[in-house]
């Protein structure tokens, strides 16, 4: 089973979304920051194979998500991308690379239910 690479600068936000899959039954991985993610990355996979799926925040230090994405569509154009963000406006930074965007809050079965979708015709299953 593949994972799903979850990045988020805000531990408690992290812990309570890995929770929320994990009980979906996903298999889940964790970043506190866009540097920590591509070290999963690179860890896990050369070619990345063994993560079906990434969520990310938009607002973080060093990397925001948007930069994170670009550097992440680098090295793997096709995975699924889901970014969550409290602001509006921040839609725009993600032009072009093939994200899908939710605003906060998002729903734990609004984001179960995105993620089943965006990873079925990737070869991805969940134990559900």
């Amino acid at each position: 089973m593949r994972s799903i690479l979850l990045l988020d600068d805000s531990a408690i936000q992290l812990g309570i979304r890995k929770a929320v899959l994990e009980n979906a039954g996903f298999r889940v991985l964790t970043a506190l920051s866009a540097e920590a993610a591509f070290a999963v990355l690179s860890s896990h996979n050369a070619d990345h194979r063994n993560i079906g799926a990434v969520i990310t925040d938009h607002l973080m230090p060093n990397v925001p998500g948007s930069q994170f994405v670009r550097q992440l569509r680098a090295l793997n154009a096709d995975i699924p991308v889901i970014v969550i963000s409290g602001l509006p406006e921040a839609i725009e930074e993600y032009a072009g690379l093939n994200v899908h965007f939710r605003y906060k809050p998002c729903q734990p079965g609004e984001l179960i239910e995105l993620l089943r979708s965006v990873t079925r015709d990737k070869y991805f299953s969940a134990a559900v």
